[in-house]
């Protein structure tokens, strides 16, 4: 490859990464408070103890070992998935006959499909992206049981609604191992919003809405994210009971 080509490549990715990096921070701010264990961004309210739904973990997790916050970089090549910036932010609740308390060091993975609905390090009919690293990784929760992820607005794929997939690995006071796995949804309406424009539009409207899709609709109502628009793009909170014995 040509050096200027070459330079010219590296100085565009480490443009795009400050300008994501910025955008992060800003989604982020609204949330800091509940990510370091506040109570007063979300209302003065402890996470509530219900159990949250357990969902398929579906065909594409791959246990990457990827600990980083921000999933939009693909190591493989350095290549930066575009799409509207999501930040978000997952509190992690262990459930008891005594109430809730933060689970603190459980692994958090999450991993979703990019705008054009492909997911990394799998094959499919449609795609072979085998060795990339896109849109994956996990974060281990503090002592207030959080973890944050900086990442896209996910795409679409035939036959499942828009969705985000989540797994905590933890271990009991008992030592007993535990795994807990299940997806986060959108409002059809935000989703319509967002792939209006590109890099979405190129593949269409999502043609499954929320209520048409059958792994949501076995508990995804509980699963919904709460997004806040700020900037261009959104950041959502969402609290995971588990019952852990």
């Amino acid at each position: 490859m040509n050096d200027d080509r070459q330079k010219g490549l590296v100085m565009r990715r480490r443009e795009a990464l400050l300008l994501l990096s910025a955008t992060g921070a800003t989604l982020l701010a609204g949330y800091s408070n509940v990510l370091a264990g506040s109570t007063k961004s979300s209302g003065g309210k402890l996470p509530a103890c219900i159990a949250t739904p357990k969902q398929t973990e579906g065909p594409y997790f791959v246990d990457e070992h990827l600990q980083r916050a921000d999933i939009r970089v693909d190591p493989s090549d350095g290549s930066v998935k575009a799409g509207v910036p999501l930040t978000l932010g997952l509190r992690i609740s262990a459930i008891s006959s005594a109430g809730c308390s933060p689970l603190m060091g459980a692994i958090v993975d999450i991993w979703h499909c990019d705008a054009a609905g492909v997911y990394s390090d799998a094959t499919d009919p449609s795609f072979n992206t085998l060795g990339k690293k896109f849109l994956r990784g996990y974060q281990v929760t503090n002592a207030h049981g959080g973890v944050q992820f900086t990442t896209i607005y996910p795409g679409w794929y035939p036959g499942r609604a828009v969705h985000i997939h989540f797994k905590v690995r933890a271990k009991s006071k008992s030592g007993r191992h535990y795994a807990f796995t299940s997806q986060l949804y959108f409002n059809d309406s935000i989703t319509d919003r967002v792939h209006a424009h590109q890099p979405y539009a190129s593949r269409g409207k999502c043609t499954l809405r929320n209520d048409g899709d059958d792994i949501y609709r076995d508990g995804g109502r509980q699963l919904m994210l709460s997004l806040v628009e700020s900037g261009q793009g959104y950041a959502a909170m969402f609290d995971v009971g588990l019952r852990i014995t």
